[in-house]
């Protein structure tokens, strides 16, 4: 496991680049009036991409979590770039976290990161017929890549250092996809 960076300092952010608060004056059907704050997301979009290597074997990559300050087991994901589709995003994001492309996109549905109070939304890309190819991103580090079986994903759950809960969900989703449990409605 890689040594965390060191945090330097912290300080609070006015406006952020990803993410901006508002507040939210509703009246509910019986009369009762709240305001609510929640946090609006990027514009464009986010991806979460399940990466088949193949039938059997997901592609997980490991990388610093600076909300949990330490590294996360999970799935490839980012934002979206102003134009792209999510299945362009996805692949973009797969050459750029674990230097592979992808012949096959699928999008499996979207994801919610918090529903309670944040308007983000991701969608779940199911990646197959990867082939090598890198592009730079925005990564600090190389991504370590660790394949894992999917019928496996109780035991992945065992893991200390997977909590994400769009890379467990889009696991389980892809897993019900591919043994023919699930049929996306997209």
């Amino acid at each position: 496991m890689p040594t965390p960076p060191v945090i330097h300092a912290t300080r609070p952010v006015d406006r952020s680049r990803f993410l901006h608060a508002e507040q939210v004056d509703l009246e509910f059907s019986n009369g009762q009036k709240r305001t609510f704050e929640r946090l609006r997301g990027g514009e464009h979009g986010a991806v979460v991409i399940v990466p088949m290597q193949d039938d059997e074997t997901v592609l997980l990559v490991r990388e610093y979590a600076v909300g949990v300050d330490r590294y996360e087991l999970g799935l490839p994901k980012g934002r979206l770039d102003r134009g792209e589709t999510a299945e362009q995003g996805a692949d973009r994001e797969l050459k750029e976290e674990i230097g592979r492309g992808a012949r096959q996109l699928h999008v499996l549905g979207r994801l919610s990161v918090s529903p309670a109070y944040m308007s983000a939304m991701m969608h779940i890309v199911l990646a197959r017929g990867l082939y090598p190819q890198w592009l730079t991103g925005d990564e600090p580090e190389p991504l370590e890549v660790v394949p894992w079986k999917i019928a496996e994903l109780h035991r992945l759950l065992e893991q200390p250092d997977v909590t994400d809960s769009r890379a467990i969900a889009a696991l389980f989703i892809a897993r019900e996809y591919l043994a023919g449990q699930f049929r996306p409605q997209c």
